[in-house]
């Protein structure tokens, strides 16, 4: 029995003050959560009931592939984490209890399961196996935002399959893969499969889901037949005008020229002629390496790290100095004792660069004759590039709705997760994880749908199916009349919710059904029962109808099966 009368559903006629994503200014001001602290947020009832929505299609979809569910606890010992690898990750809580002991405050549940999977499998004949949870993760946030999108405590659901080999793993993979595309389909999300990077969970693979719209916090490169999350795209770059070659590199004055910018206009050259030196310090023994992409490309820095296999940091103006020569004149040419690492983009004769002195560049330079270099894709796609069939690349904003990694023994081997082989051979489990946030289906549904009434759900979130609205006062027959209809629909297992509120006008009550967005509105008034009759709105496209009261419950569940 859901009225609104004794129901807390706290609308608001304005979003908060620092809210702009538009999730988050309609979450709020439709009453379906509330704010704690920074990152902090609680679902009132009816935010919970889409939540708990989700979660049953991610569980009957789980279910489906033969994966079983389980549930572990958030609090964990350190030891496991210290063990993979991972302790030292900044946004790990951790904590000690009054013993001293050291804890932490799980993100993800990788080492408390294959804890107990190393304790528990012992034969090839366990595996494979698929286990999820829908559960609780903490992240210690540097900048929680966009509601619900970016907070510190958050409910996933985290799968992990063990499998025998990599062959296995594959086949575990497209299992989840399957379940994903079902999931957001049956959630009516608009959402592409990218190529991603593995990022602080290692391994071998990964995918993420990306559902665009205007709120994302992730660029997605797409073309027909490609996609791929900006951090790893790549595509072929947009052409450039080069100046004339020359038979060697001839120094040009550049005086005060420290950008991209000032020096190709200095020299008349489009700033794609240009070669950009970036040099940086790597995190172990290679020390200073210099990196170069075209002038008018970015630095990937994400690309550059995976090249690396290893962190970096950009080196110091005083380091350059030692090394290289003046910040803002420096290049390749020349070079002697530092790795230069070329970009792929980067070719072709009658190039420009710095020319490692003051207030000067080189032009005509030719890689491969006037430097030696190692050549790697280290430059961020940009729109307007084409994929190698021609096809022009689109950079998309967009919501990570999901993510799946092909872990490899990344966790198995540090946990000493193994099996016994047919020979009676240990070998060790080969893994692979699999993460949907729940709440971020229910904020990328409300971007990709909302409009400027507020939200519109697809069916298979929405909290209710159908909103009753009565527009009389406590009592009277208009009352007695919507009393009758939401009774006869509930009864019908059609979930509706009543708006019965005595102190609510008629434009509050169908402001708020607006911003609710329940797939269907029946609204009852003086006029309308007269003639016998409620007005029903479609809250998608609009669309009115009078439904006969006698007929109603039948009429509601057939507007209901067009919707899908």
């Amino acid at each position: 029995m859901t009225r609104l009368s004794s129901y807390l559903l706290p609308t608001l006629k304005e979003p908060p003050n620092d809210a702009e994503a538009l999730s988050h200014k309609l979450m709020v001001r439709a009453g379906l959560i509330r704010q704690i602290g920074a990152g902090m947020w609680s679902y009132l009832p009816a935010g919970l009931r889409v939540i708990q929505k989700v979660e049953a299609i991610i569980r009957e979809e789980m279910n489906a592939i033969g994966a079983h569910e389980v549930l572990l606890p958030v609090i964990q010992p350190a030891e496991l984490w210290k063990r993979t690898g991972r302790y030292e990750i900044d946004e790990l809580f951790k904590l000690k209890d009054r013993k001293g002991t050291e804890m932490v405050l799980a993100m993800t549940h990788e080492e408390a399961l294959t804890f107990h999977v190393a304790n528990e499998i012992r034969s090839y004949r366990e595996l494979p196996l698929i286990l999820y949870q829908l559960q609780t993760k903490e992240r210690d946030e540097p900048r929680p935002r966009a509601g619900v999108l970016r907070t510190r405590e958050f409910t996933m659901k985290d799968a992990y399959s063990f499998d025998r080999d990599e062959a296995g793993l594959d086949e575990s993979y497209e299992k989840n893969r399957t379940a994903y595309g079902r999931i957001y389909d049956r959630c009516g999300l608009r959402w592409y499969e990218v190529a991603s990077d593995v990022g602080m969970m290692g391994g071998i693979g990964a995918h993420e889901y990306m559902a665009p719209c205007e709120a994302g916090e992730n660029d997605v490169a797409l073309a027909p037949g490609y996609a791929a999350n900006i951090e790893v795209a790549s595509a072929v770059p947009k052409p450039v005008e080069l100046p004339p070659p020359l038979d060697s590199p001839r120094e040009a004055p550049t005086p005060g020229a420290t950008t991209v910018a000032d020096v190709a206009v200095a020299l008349g050259v489009p700033e794609g002629a240009l070669i950009k030196a970036m040099p940086v310090v790597i995190d172990d023994d290679r020390g200073l390496v210099m990196v170069l992409v075209r002038g008018d490309h970015q630095l990937n820095e994400i690309k550059l790290g995976n090249h690396l296999g290893a962190g970096f940091r950009p080196a110091r103006e005083e380091e350059i100095a030692e090394r290289i020569g003046p910040a803002g004149f420096i290049g390749p040419v020349g070079l002697e004792g530092v790795t230069v690492i070329k970009d792929a983009a980067i070719g072709g004769a009658g190039l420009v660069c710095g020319a490692n002195a003051a207030d000067a560049h080189l032009i005509g330079v030719e890689p491969g004759r006037d430097f030696d270099f190692t050549e790697a894709d280290v430059r961020t796609v940009e729109a307007g590039d084409t994929t190698e069939a021609g096809d022009p690349i689109e950079i998309v904003p967009a919501i990570e709705i999901g993510n799946i990694f092909k872990l490899g023994t990344r966790y198995s081997e540090p946990l000493n997760a193994t099996y016994l082989d047919p020979d009676g051979k240990e070998q060790t489990i080969v893994m692979g994880s699999y993460g949907i946030g729940p709440a971020r289906i229910a904020a990328a549904a409300i971007e990709q749908l909302a409009d400027d009434r507020g939200i519109v759900w697809p069916r298979a979130l929405a909290p209710w199916q159908v909103h009753v609205v009565g527009l009389g006062k406590p009592g009277d027959e208009v009352m007695a009349a919507a009393e009758k209809l939401y009774g006869e629909l509930e009864q019908a297992g059609i979930e509706v919710v009543f708006d019965d509120r005595p102190n609510a006008g008629a434009g509050e009550k169908l402001t708020d059904a607006e911003l609710l967005g329940c797939p269907l509105r029946l609204t009852i008034g003086k006029r309308g029962l007269k003639d016998g009759i409620a007005e029903s709105q479609v809250r998608a496209d609009g669309r009115e109808e009078n439904i006969a009261l006698d007929d109603a419950v039948a009429r509601v569940g057939a507007i209901l099966a067009e919707l899908g």
